[in-house]
């Protein structure tokens, strides 16, 4: 994950909008354990109670649900996906600098809805 320190949007919301990002392509899968909140902070080299705004946010939109003292965990969500999620995810990318090589992995991570490859190509 990668945070845009210049952008306008709080750091809480954008970790929050790539993580649901992530869970609707399906790179996160029902039942997994995200990192927890003092593990993402160090990783990304922010404060704590930024990564834990991020995830209520994530909570409050139902994709994670929290378990107390056991961390944050991803909720089923509704695996199909469509082309607006698809091109959001492969824009965002772009706009936070990743290269063509990085992109085809993320599509990749993708193939199971080959359909959607074909939009891409």
């Amino acid at each position: 994950m990668i945070i845009n320190l210049n952008s306008k949007k709080p750091i809480s919301q954008d970790i929050a909008d790539q993580y649901g990002r992530f869970i609707e392509a399906g790179v996160f899968i029902e039942g997994e354990k995200l990192p927890s909140v003092r593990q993402l902070a160090a990783q990304l080299g922010i404060n704590p109670n930024t990564v834990e705004k991020a995830y209520l946010i994530l909570e409050k939109k139902g994709y994670v649900k929290s378990l107390m003292k056991k961390g944050f965990f991803v909720l089923p969500f509704n695996k199909t996906l469509d082309k607006k999620v698809i091109v959001e995810t492969i824009n965002g990318l772009k706009n936070l600098g990743f290269t063509y090589d990085e992109i085809i992995e993320v599509i990749k991570i993708l193939e199971g809805e080959k359909k959607w490859l074909k939009l891409l190509m």
